[in-house]
């Protein structure tokens, strides 16, 4: 055993002691009688909300999206993706899409007896607009309570997508927020926090005064801890579901299975679709390689995304295609069969021709790629690793190279890199597709494509939300392929014999708290 899965795993021990109320540890941990009510979950490090439990500064928003347990939210993203009601009633929009009207439940009260308000549903979005370091309310804005349980979002311009940033943006209590909200939240969702010792464990209670159905866990117990700390203390009992990384899928465990959620966690790539420049800020941008519409669609013709599951992920995982699969809005169109022959054979015809020592060139361009990973992401290096191995046979000269967040963003706008990407919103794709004011590009990857930036401002300008999915749709339905989507990663977990791990949704990107948006409905045998 490596000594920091060692050293996690004597921490938990202690963890475990005291949210079992004492007793002796790990003989506790196992005890049947203690796991009918509660729960002890292990995620990874990262899964710590380092700003505490405030959605102004990342709870249930930011890069790993999940519906905050302590806070009640507007609405819910369904097992299917679409929207469903929490604190609200009803919800329409008008003709011009520039107001939002909410009506909210007239039963619901704070974890201290308070109760809920439209004008707390107000004070959240004001205030997140103004203060939060991860929400996107520049398209709000102002909310305006007009009644007591009736709430109004008034936008800056047409967005038919809000009913997605309502699913996420916990409702905070206008007479108890603070700048140490984070530490000691006060919410009106399932769950309350009674216990969070930084570093290593938060705990929740259910709370008695929910408007909802009474949880079957009464008691959640989260503990933070590396890949090997969190098998390590699956092989000793001390947790009853833990994240894994599918390098320990191999294993078994007694009294143990292997868990394996669906997900829109994807890997892909970019492509810089123009030749090389230099901007006016005098950021270099381009690849005189790729800008060819051919190369970008040859490539993505010669993929093989089942060997890099097989090969990578273990086989825990899905072929991807867009950055959207599997949602209300993804478009099959994206899917495109794999034919190394003709992607050759479209490569010959665009005068892309293989020299002597098997590489291809072009009017003095050579066929060549340095494909970036984020150094210490392991999954990442071994897709990038065989992406290059692939592409050599399409006579296309790799390498590879680790880089650093730091330098990251500016290094894709010339060549490609391994990125991860996927949330329950289609914003998704406008992020990553929509051209940006400043030179008319997309933001994280040269490229831009006017009729796709039409369709999906058309998307937004709706007023009715499910009619915008089939113009997210048509938006995907092009060929000059600026992006090469390679697997959607399954999200696993160990999982102790007996616990009823409730239906899951389609994971977004990040392994952690969307395991538990629905842990209200788990149960034990």
């Amino acid at each position: 055993m490596k000594k920091r899965a060692l050293c996690g795993l004597l921490v938990l021990i202690m963890i475990v002691a005291t949210a079992c109320g004492g007793g002796s540890g790990a003989e506790e941990a196992g005890d049947a009688n203690r796991t009918k009510d509660q729960v002890i979950v292990a995620m990874g490090p990262g899964s710590e909300p380092e700003a505490g439990f405030d959605p102004a500064y990342g709870w249930g928003a930011g890069e790993h999206v999940h519906e905050p347990l302590i806070q009640s939210t507007l609405t819910v993203t369904k097992t299917d993706l679409t929207i469903g009601y929490d604190l609200a009633t009803a919800m329409t929009c008008s003709d011009d899409g520039l107001t939002w009207t909410v009506t909210i439940r007239d039963d619901v009260v704070f974890s201290d007896g308070q109760p809920l308000t439209a004008a707390d549903v107000a004070f959240t979005y004001n205030t997140l607009k103004t203060s939060s370091s991860v929400n996107d309310f520049t398209m709000m804005r102002e909310a305006v309570a007009t009644g007591e349980y009736t709430v109004e979002f008034q936008m800056e311009h047409p967005y038919s997508i809000w009913p997605y940033t309502m699913a996420i943006t916990g409702i905070i209590p206008e007479h108890a927020y603070g700048p140490d909200y984070g530490q000691n939240p006060i919410g009106s969702g399932r769950y309350k926090m009674v216990q969070w010792d930084k570093g290593q464990q938060v705990i929740f209670e259910a709370n008695e005064l929910y408007y909802g159905d009474e949880p079957e866990l009464k008691k959640v117990t989260v503990v933070f801890m590396d890949e090997d700390a969190a098998f390590a203390a699956v092989k000793a009992g001390q947790v009853d579901i833990a994240y894994t990384a599918s390098s320990y899928s191999g294993q078994t465990v007694d009294g143990y299975s292997l868990a394996a959620y669906e997900s829109v966690d994807n890997r892909g790539f970019n492509l810089p679709a123009v030749k090389e420049s230099m901007l006016p800020d005098g950021t270099i941008i381009g690849n005189d390689f790729t800008s060819d519409v051919t190369v970008r669609q040859a490539i993505n013709m010669a993929v093989d995304r089942n060997v890099l599951i097989d090969h990578v992920l273990e086989g825990y995982g899905s072929p991807a295609y867009s950055v959207c699969d599997g949602m209300p809005w993804y478009s099959e169109e994206n899917e495109v069969s794999r034919d190394p022959a003709k992607a050759a054979e479209l490569l010959d015809q665009a005068g892309w021709n293989v020299g002597a020592d098997g590489i291809r060139s072009k009017n003095g361009v050579r066929a060549e790629l340095e494909i970036l990973y984020i150094s210490g992401d392991s999954v990442r290096q071994a897709l990038a690793a065989e992406v290059g191995n692939q592409l050599k046979l399409l006579g296309i000269e790799t390498s590879i190279r680790g880089t650093s967040w730091d330098t990251a963003y500016d290094e894709a706008q010339r060549q490609p890199l391994i990125w991860g990407w996927g949330a329950h919103t289609p914003m998704e794709l406008y992020n990553i597709y929509h051209s940006v004011d400043v030179y008319g590009l997309a933001k994280y990857s040269p490229y831009a494509n006017s009729q796709m930036d039409d369709l999906m401002d058309q998307a937004l300008a709706v007023s009715d939300l499910e009619a915008s999915y089939e113009l997210w749709k048509e938006a995907q339905n092009h060929d000059d392929v600026p992006w090469i989507w390679l697997v959607n990663a399954d999200h696993l977990y160990w999982v102790r014999n007996g616990l009823n791990v409730a239906e899951q949704k389609l994971h977004p990107h990040g392994h952690g708290w969307s395991l538990v948006n629905n842990v209200d409905q788990w149960t034990w045998n």
